[in-house]
């Protein structure tokens, strides 16, 4: 039996262009309409459908009730000064800073945004080992 392919990522959005504002000033480049965007970075695709087009194919589509997405979408950033630029100007636009930044102990500078649907965005760097240290006790 020959394992599953990952083609991508989809995300249920309530506003669209509020959605892709934010992708937007992320720095990615969203195409699309009012119902359907696509971003394609580095291979992997994240596709973003508006409620009421899901509704359209999925009769028994329910919309998120609140709860705290359980999964982050995860995006490296260049260096570590670009998750604390990128982290401030998303701030600045007014977006919820759900982790600001910090040294995470696997060696990244990592900070966490929440979309406008409420779902956590990852920053991080690439890992710099001068910077690791053991990870923290439960």
């Amino acid at each position: 039996m020959s394992s599953p392919t990952l083609t991508g990522v989809n995300i249920f959005v309530r506003d669209m262009a509020a959605s892709m504002a934010f992708y937007r000033l992320l720095g990615l480049e969203p195409t699309g309409n009012d119902d359907f965007a696509r971003v394609t970075a580095d291979g992997g695709t994240i596709e973003f459908g508006s409620y009421t087009l899901t509704r359209g194919y999925d009769s028994g589509f329910r919309a998120p009730a609140g709860a705290v997405p359980a999964s982050c979408l995860q995006f490296r950033l260049e260096s570590r000064a670009a998750v604390d630029a990128t982290h401030a100007r998303l701030v600045a636009a007014g977006y919820h800073s759900a982790r600001p930044p910090f040294d995470a102990f696997w060696g990244s500078r990592y900070a966490e945004i929440d979309d406008p649907d409420g779902n956590i965005v990852g920053l991080q760097s690439p890992p710099d080992v001068q910077q690791q240290s053991a990870p923290p006790s439960s």
